[in-house]
């Protein structure tokens, strides 16, 4: 029985650790789409600060100390979309840089929280046939294997320690 229950948890763990990397490329991709789109719009800013012969950053202080509340908040968003452009133009850049190894590691360690939340709810799993994700799921299945008789020594530890207690 113990034995059975270690091996499911290997498996377990196994599978789920290898889809690592599945959700590292789905997130590449929603990153690409993301900076496309966010260069578009600002792009699109860019031309109308340059016809009023600003950069954006005036463009983008002029508009935040504008009188009128909805031009303030745009100039505030259009900070923001700029500043969120930068990161995950620099993050891609991350993982362009990265190895397939690597690049688990750099997308959970740079995650942007709303494109992370689209990329789960859209997530799609697959079966690792890159050497990254057989390598993640061998990972994950040794952990299993490790966690697992971990917690069956722990029971029967337990166990005998109980049976002694009686038996005294």
């Amino acid at each position: 029985m113990a034995r059975l229950f270690v091996m499911i948890v290997a498996v377990i763990l196994g599978t789920t650790t290898s889809q690592f990397p599945e959700f590292a490329q789905q997130y590449r991709q929603r990153l690409g789409g993301a900076i496309d789109a966010l260069r578009e719009v600002m792009t699109e800013f860019e031309q109308d600060a340059v016809s009023e012969n600003l950069s954006v950053p005036q463009a983008i202080v002029r508009m935040q100390g504008s009188q009128d509340t909805l031009v303030a908040r745009r100039g505030h968003s259009m900070e923001r979309a700029l500043r969120r452009l930068q990161s995950l133009s620099d993050q891609r850049d991350a993982l362009a840089q990265a190895g397939p190894f690597a690049r688990v590691v750099v997308v959970m360690g740079d995650l942007d929280a709303p494109l992370a939340r689209a990329t789960f709810e859209d997530f799609e799993p697959a079966v690792p046939v890159t050497g990254e994700g057989i390598a993640s799921a061998a990972g994950g299945g040794l952990l299993g294997l490790i966690l697992a008789w971990m917690g069956v020594g722990t029971v029967r530890a337990a166990r005998q320690r109980r049976r002694r207690t009686r038996t005294i």
